[in-house]
C-alpha cells in the first residue's frame, strides 16, 4: 500500500506538469480520474489501485507493476508499458491506441472492448487474456503469446501476428481481413466464422483450417 496520505497524493498529483515519478508507490490507491498525462511513472508500482478513467496519454510506465489494477475506460493514447506487469489487471474499453506494450505482460487481463488500434505488442504474453471485441487494427503482435486468449468477434484488421503463438486461442468470428499470420501456431484454435479475406496464410494453415471447415460441414 502507498505510503503516502491522501493530502499528499492530492497535492502530488496538482503540481505543474510533467511530474518525475520514477519508481513512486501509489499501490492500492484511488486515483479515479486522475490526469498523469506525459508523466513518466517508470517502475512504479500501481498494483491494485483504481484508475477507472484515468488519463494517462502519451506517458511512460515502463516496467511499471500494474497487478490487478483497474484501468477502466482509462485513456492510454501512446503510453508507453514497455515491459510492464498488466497481470489481471482490467482494461475494459480502454483506450490504447498506439501504445506500445512491447514485452508487457497481460496475463489473465480483462482488455474487451479496448481500443489498441496501430499499438505494438510485440512479444507481449497475453495468455490467457479477455480480448473480445477489441480492436487490434493494424497493431503489430509479432511473437506475441496469445495461448487460449479469447479474441471472439476481435478485430484484427491488417494486424501483424507473425510467429505469435495462438495455441487454443479462441477466434470465432473475429476479423482477421488482411492480417499477417506467417509462422502462427494455431493448434487447437477455434475459428469458427472468422473472416480471413486477403490475410496472409502459410499452407499448414490453410490445410487446418479446411480441415476444420470440413468438420464443421
Amino acid at each position: 500500500m502507498s505510503n503516502l496520505s491522501s493530502f499528499q497524493i492530492y497535492e502530488l498529483l496538482n503540481r505543474p506538469r510533467p511530474l518525475w515519478l520514477v519508481k513512486i508507490n501509489l499501490s492500492e490507491t484511488n486515483l479515479w480520474m486522475a490526469d498523469l498525462s506525459d508523466c513518466n511513472l517508470g517502475w512504479a508500482d500501481l498494483s491494485r489501485s483504481d484508475m477507472s478513467w484515468s488519463i494517462l496519454i502519451n506517458s511512460n510506465l515502463s516496467n511499471a507493476t500494474l497487478n490487478q489494477t483497474n484501468l477502466y475506460e482509462a485513456h492510454l493514447s501512446r503510453t508507453n508499458f514497455t515491459q510492464a506487469d498488466l497481470t489481471r489487471a482490467n482494461l475494459t474499453r480502454a483506450n490504447l491506441d498506439k501504445a506500445i506494450l512491447t514485452e508487457a505482460i497481460l496475463v489473465d487481463a480483462n482488455l474487451s472492448r479496448a481500443i489498441l488500434g496501430r499499438a505494438v505488442l510485440n512479444k507481449a504474453n497475453l495468455t490467457g487474456a479477455i480480448l473480445a471485441r477489441t480492436d487490434f487494427g493494424k497493431a503489430d503482435l509479432l511473437g506475441a503469446n496469445l495461448h487460449s486468449a479469447d479474441l471472439s468477434h476481435a478485430n484484427l484488421f491488417e494486424s501483424n501476428l507473425e510467429g505469435a503463438d495462438l495455441r487454443g486461442a479462441i477466434l470465432e468470428h473475429a476479423d482477421l481481413t488482411g492480417a499477417n499470420l506467417n509462422g502462427v501456431n494455431l493448434a487447437g484454435a477455434r475459428l469458427s466464422g472468422a473472416i480471413l479475406t486477403d490475410a496472409i496464410l502459410p499452407d499448414e494453415i490453410e490445410m487446418l483450417l479446411r480441415k476444420q471447415s470440413e468438420n464443421e460441414g
